[in-house]
């Protein structure tokens, strides 16, 4: 209901996006840019093609002025005055594609981008376990037999596969265990995979990527949901991530939630906003304030449609929400 309400009101959006656009910055956010199939992605991230990505650009740069770390920080200060709304390019978790075919793209239009990495997993040394369920996923879905242990081990009385894939995909932070136990009885090896695919960038490249200019920032250590931590474990791994990424002379004033800052309380942004470097977060709830005024929420890219398309819905329903007062999330 709530999505064809939506669709229809989004029918009527403007054909100029920058002046309809409730908000005066955007913050766009993708994982991974590939014209190939990624077994590790395929099954959690709807990454787009190399020209669905470019005509995202594209739409976005005819509405907005993109801008880099410093003129988005300038411009929330006051002194920096573009001749549109702003947009800031992001990307979460550090995968290689980044560097191979994103970076190019960006170059040659002359567009800034920040990607938020978690350093558990640059140099390919670990994998993060969604990944880990999507490569397993993979596997359910082309081997011939499935070993019955493996529904026991998920407590699964259904033999049925998609149903076995779907308890995979939903194995959690807290259960990832689960993951390497499945890889033995699934004959998927993940370090293998790893060292053959290179899922992730390395710190030389991280160090290529700073020096050209583009934003490296903090995503947490392994990428838990914040909301199921305690407020301890939520700075243990947010600290962490800080410490590795000024001993690396990487960007540190910035923190992009993994998942979503859904249930985070105000307890987590007072205790993080004491480390005065730190100018602001960053969610992904879509065009949305925030009762914490430096946490910015970013728009998910990669729900399966195209950029101009999904701006003109969540323009739609930030309208729709205003009339409800609901475009604001209230921590306690």
């Amino acid at each position: 209901m709530k999505d064809s309400i939506i669709n229809v009101l989004a029918a009527f959006e403007t054909g100029n996006i920058g002046k309809s656009f409730p908000l005066d910055y955007c913050l766009p956010l993708y994982h991974s840019v590939s014209d190939k199939e990624l077994p590790h992605l395929k099954h959690v991230i709807r990454y787009k093609t190399t020209q669905q990505f470019e005509n995202d650009l594209d739409y976005i740069a005819k509405h907005f002025q993109f801008v880099n770390w410093q003129e988005f920080k300038d411009y929330m200060a006051g002194s920096f005055k573009p001749s549109k709304k702003i947009a800031l390019l992001t990307f979460d978790d550090g995968f290689r594609e980044f560097y191979d075919i994103v970076v190019p793209i960006l170059e040659r239009k002359g567009i800034y981008a920040c990607n938020f990495i978690n350093p558990a997993f640059i140099d390919n040394k670990e994998m993060m376990f969604r990944c880990k369920a999507s490569l397993l996923a993979d596997a359910a879905e082309k081997m011939k037999t499935i070993d019955p242990e493996i529904y026991f081990i998920l407590s699964l009385k259904n033999m049925d596969r998609r149903v076995l894939q779907k308890k995979i995909l939903s194995i959690n932070y807290q259960e990832k265990d689960i993951l390497d136990q499945l890889a033995e009885k699934l004959e998927v090896d993940f370090k293998a995979y790893s060292k053959e695919f290179k899922p992730y960038l390395t710190t030389e490249e991280l160090k290529e990527l700073t020096n050209k200019g583009f934003g490296i920032s903090s995503h947490s250590w392994d990428h838990p949901k914040y909301g199921d931590l305690s407020l301890k474990e939520q700075m243990t791994t947010t600290d962490r991530t800080f410490a590795y990424l000024k001993e690396n002379g990487f960007l540190y004033e910035s923190f992009a939630f993994p998942f979503t800052d859904f249930e985070v309380k105000k307890d987590f942004f007072d205790e993080l906003y004491k480390n005065e470097e730190i100018y602001c977060s960053f969610g992904c709830a879509g065009i949305k304030l925030d009762s914490v005024k430096r946490n910015f929420q970013r728009i998910p890219m990669e729900i399966g449609e195209s950029g101009a398309r999904i701006l003109k819905k969540e323009t739609a329903y930030f309208r729709l929400k205003s009339l409800m007062n609901k475009n604001t999330i209230v921590r306690k």
